[in-house]
């Protein structure tokens, strides 16, 4: 495993100008190192001149205990060099969630830290599960979360009373920004970028990054790709709807009727841009996710069928089967003895 030093920010003379944007990462343990990384090279991306990294635009600090290394959910490790103190030194602070498989033990200086920086009027932002620990924190209360589609169900068992969102990439509430994660967090950092130090800085970030021009928080969450990327807007629009209600017996006529259009006119609409109708995308869909639950999680196959909208075990299996030419209990087998001989 590779150990990361958190590089600490380069000291400034008296004469030289204030960075216009500080942000300060808490890591919980097991975090992902995807959203973290791609978070912090935005900045470093469109903090300097080319690709020259020096903090003068952003300035960035990794806290944590120092000396104490922190393990990512991939097994590399980062050794912060920075205490979890002083929080109204950064306009932000970033909490990076990591595995909830298992249970998110955090430590409890975390939440007294984030809840200090709440205090000191510190904008909080949560990437990827980063959001079930301010709201564990008490943070989120009376504001809207965004998380990952695939941990939307998690999220409303543990919190019932927050309000949520699982289709957008990120959510700015006030003094709280939550991320779904994943590589939509280079845009959340872009549209910070762009707010505190120019749009200018935010694209040349994005460009180097090889992402789009900046996105805004209202773009669209993408459920599992099953297909390729749909073109026409109100196809996206009844997309989002069956992700969303993946789990209920929702008709297709009620999704084409909170579109304002004909069950006809979606199902053309569908088969002109990706080549299916809405009842096989949502079809797919729900057996896409099946698979994966199936051969990356212990939850029983029963449970599994209800959660991804089968009537019963049986008619699980039948779909299943006939999908991918082996059954449920079968596939979980072959799939656990390859990762066993690997």
């Amino acid at each position: 495993m590779t150990t990361v030093r958190s590089a600490a920010p380069q000291a400034k003379s008296s004469a030289e100008p204030r960075p216009k944007l500080r942000v300060g990462f808490v890591l919980t343990p097991r975090f992902t190192l995807t959203a973290f990384a791609g978070f912090i090279d935005a900045l470093r991306l469109g903090a300097d001149e080319g690709d020259r990294s020096r903090p003068i635009e952003c300035e960035w600090a990794i806290l944590g205990t120092p000396g104490a290394v922190i393990e990512s959910s991939c097994g590399a490790r980062l050794l912060p060099v920075h205490a979890m103190e002083a929080p109204e030194r950064f306009d932000y602070i970033v909490v990076v969630g990591g595995l909830l498989h298992g249970g998110q033990r955090v430590p409890a200086e975390i939440y007294a830290f984030l809840r200090a920086a709440a205090r000191a009027d510190v904008a909080l932002i949560g990437l990827c599960t980063g959001s079930f620990v301010l709201a564990r924190a008490g943070l989120l209360d009376g504001h809207v979360a965004c998380v990952s589609w695939f941990h939307r169900e998690d999220f409303v068992r543990e919190f019932p009373a927050l309000r949520l969102v699982s289709n957008r990439m990120f959510i700015v509430d006030r003094r709280r920004l939550t991320c779904a994660g994943g590589t939509s967090v280079v845009h959340l950092a872009a549209h910070l970028i762009e707010k505190h130090c120019g749009r200018a800085h935010a694209t040349k970030s994005l460009r180097i990054l090889i992402e789009d021009q900046p996105l805004p928080a209202n773009t669209l969450q993408p459920e599992a790709v099953v297909t390729r990327r749909a073109r026409d807007s109100v196809v996206r629009r009844a997309m989002l709807l069956i992700e969303q209600k993946l789990v209920q017996p929702d008709s297709i006529a009620s999704i084409s009727g909170a579109l304002g259009i004909s069950t006809r006119q979606l199902q053309r609409r569908f088969a002109c841009d990706i080549g299916m109708t809405p009842r096989e995308y949502r079809l797919r869909l729900r057996l896409e996710r099946a698979k994966w639950l199936v051969q990356s999680t212990d939850i029983s196959l029963t449970d599994i069928g209800i959660e991804c909208g089968f009537g019963d075990c049986s008619h699980f299996s039948r779909v299943f089967t006939s999908r991918f030419r082996t059954g449920p209990s079968r596939f979980r087998r072959m799939t656990r003895m390859k990762t066993a001989a690997a």
